[in-house]
Order: C-alpha cells, then sequence, then structure tokens
C-alpha cells in the first residue's frame, strides 16, 4: 500500500511517500480503507520535534512511528475472528492514538479503540478531523471549563479544527461566545453561531476587562498573563497547546489565586473517556448542533503541502488526506 514515511523531524520536508506492507488485522482488529484522514496542527507540531520534552513520547531523535497520522475515516474490509461489533462495508471514523498510522491507504485498529460508525449526515472528510477538533474541545469546554448556560466564553483561534468544534459545542451548551479571528474568517465563524467576533487585527480582547469566564486559547498564542485582566473573579484560562510559561502557571494558579491556569492532553485521556467524549460528540451530531468544516482535501502524495498550509496558520477547520484520490 501508499504510505507517508517519517524520516525524522523538522520542516514538512521529512515526509516521503513510499510503498509499504498493507497491515493484516489481528483477532480483535479491524482493516480500514481509509478514505480520508486528518492532518492536524498538533500533527505539525510533533513534527517538529518541539517542544523537546514531547520527544519522550514520540521518539528521542527520529519519530519511533514511521507512519504518522491518528484521525481516520474509511470503510471495513477486513474484521479478525473475534470482531463482533463491525463487519466488512461499515463505514467507520476514529482515532489512532496509540499507533499513528493513517497517513497511508490502509489501517489495522482494535474493535475496542476510539472506533464508532459515521453518522449518515457525515461525509468521509467531515468524519475524520471530528475527533481532533470535536473530541479536544468537548474536554476543554465540559471536563475543564465545566460549561453551563450564560456562561461567557472567549475562543481564542475560533477558525481552525477547534476553535470551529468550540463554538458549536459551547453554543449546543447555552453559552455566550465570544470568537477570536482573523478579517478573513468574520463570515465563517459568524455562520457557526457565535455570538460575537473580535478581528485580532484590529482589536485585542485583552484589553476587555473582567469580560470572561472561560478564554480557551486553541491556537497558545496568547499566555495565561496576558488574559488575566480579561478573566472574570473565577475565570479559567485553558489551553491545549503547554509551554513553559503555561506549566508555570498551571502550579501557581494551583496554588494562589482565583483565577486558574489549565492544560489537558486529551489524547492521553483514559480510553473510556474519550470514548464517552466520541458518544457526546455523535449526539450532538444527531441533534443538528455539530458539523465539521472542511477547509482543504489533499491526495496522500501532498502531504508536504498540506503540512506547509497549516503551517502558515489560517487553516479554516479541517484539513485531510485522501489517499485514494485520482493522480
Amino acid at each position: 500500500m501508499k504510505a507517508i514515511i517519517t524520516t525524522g523531524y523538522g520542516s514538512p520536508e521529512v515526509f516521503k511517500l513510499d510503498q509499504v506492507a498493507k497491515p493484516s488485522p489481528k483477532q480483535n482488529e479491524i482493516l480500514v480503507r481509509i478514505h480520508a484522514s486528518s492532518v492536524t496542527k498538533a500533527d505539525t507540531m510533533m513534527r517538529t520535534g518541539k517542544p523537546y520534552i514531547g520527544r519522550l513520547f514520540l521518539g528521542i531523535s527520529k519519530p519511533k512511528h514511521q507512519i504518522w497520522g491518528t484521525g481516520f475515516a474509511g470503510v471495513v474490509v477486513a474484521i479478525g475472528s473475534q470482531v463482533k461489533k463491525f463487519k466488512t462495508g461499515d463505514n467507520v471514523f476514529g482515532e489512532s492514538i496509540a499507533s499513528f498510522g493513517t497517513y497511508a491507504q490502509f489501517v489495522a485498529i482494535p474493535e475496542d479503540g476510539i472506533l464508532a460508525h459515521i453518522p449518515k449526515s457525515i461525509s468521509y472528510e467531515e468524519a475524520a478531523g471530528m475527533c481532533d477538533g470535536g473530541i479536544t474541545s468537548l474536554n476543554f469546554l465540559c471536563n475543564i471549563g465545566n460549561i453551563y448556560p450564560g456562561q461567557k466564553v472567549l475562543i481564542n483561534g475560533a477558525s481552525g479544527s477547534l476553535g470551529a468544534a468550540a463554538i458549536q459545542i459551547a453554543k449546543h451548551y447555552g453559552a455566550i461566545v465570544t470568537a477570536v479571528c482573523s478579517t478573513a474568517n468574520i463570515a465563517m465563524v459568524n455562520s457557526l453561531g457565535a455570538d460575537t467576533v473580535i478581528d485580532y487585527t484590529k482589536a485585542d480582547f485583552t484589553q476587555n476587562k473582567n469580560s470572561y469566564d472561560l478564554i480557551y486559547d486553541t491556537v497558545g498564542t496568547r499566555s495565561f498573563a496576558a488574559c488575566k485582566d480579561a478573566l472574570t473573579e473565577n475565570g479559567c484560562y485553558a489551553s491545549p497547546v503547554l509551554g513553559m510559561s503555561l506549566l508555570g502557571d498551571m502550579v501557581l494558579t494551583s496554588l494562589f489565586g482565583n483565577k486558574k491556569a489549565k492544560f489537558s492532553a486529551t489524547g492521553s485521556l483514559p480510553k473510556e473517556e474519550i470514548k464517552r467524549l466520541m458518544r457526546v460528540l455523535l449526539e450532538l451530531i444527531e441533534a443538528g448542533d455539530f458539523k465539521p468544516p472542511i477547509d482543504r482535501s489533499y491526495k496522500l502524495e501532498q502531504v508536504v503541502e498540506a503540512h506547509t498550509y497549516i503551517d502558515k496558520g489560517h487553516k479554516k477547520g479541517n484539513v485531510v488526506l485522501k489517499p485514494f484520490a485520482l493522480v
């Protein structure tokens, strides 16, 4: 099968297309023919190998997973002898967090892994990126932010995968949403339901004193220190982008003051918690309250272009690879 091999850490040029053996499903696994795989901001950050602490999990000198990628959507083409919940021909999506391997034409996934049937209202492309944006933002808004009706939530980086998901999720739970994005993305975030939009090229939300109960910085571009005065008395700043500054702020705010700085690595949550969040996300889809926006689709061979585009920082929703797209 075709797959993208990771040769080391660095620029998008560390990726190369290669022919590798197609995986065979074990007794408890299904084999998925991938129709779309997600390319995320997290992927591009991990590709650089920075911050270096991440290499303790990814590989010290080079990535330990030869084939990159976690999010996928496709059709089941084979099942192991012990598989009961899925059959060949099923349309499925999920995350291959433990072994990666989704920048490829096929992937083998355990039946009890982060895996579900694709709702009929969702395409392969939409399903492929659903876990990254949807599950991560559910974790931050519900588990960390304790979202509630009327809560004043600001989402920085509102037009990306996490931000676009967060707007829809926050509105589902009745929050009052302020979305921060560039001029070019105002129409998009408005269409997702934001109550107020701030164009960061024209205004600085951190100057809005005592305004937000929760600041969800999806892109990690504003520090807790910068956002502190914009938080209400018991407000919370939360970001999935961990650096030394946020780590220090988490320690200090856990000991002193009412305003808190928080981080969570959603992918490292217990598997059953991630699966619970996936079920909640599916309920939102069935209710018509969540639909992952797609920015661009690339052929598998164009993975360098996909990463280069995301590195520019102007992504709108999800970016996907299509391993079986015609060349």
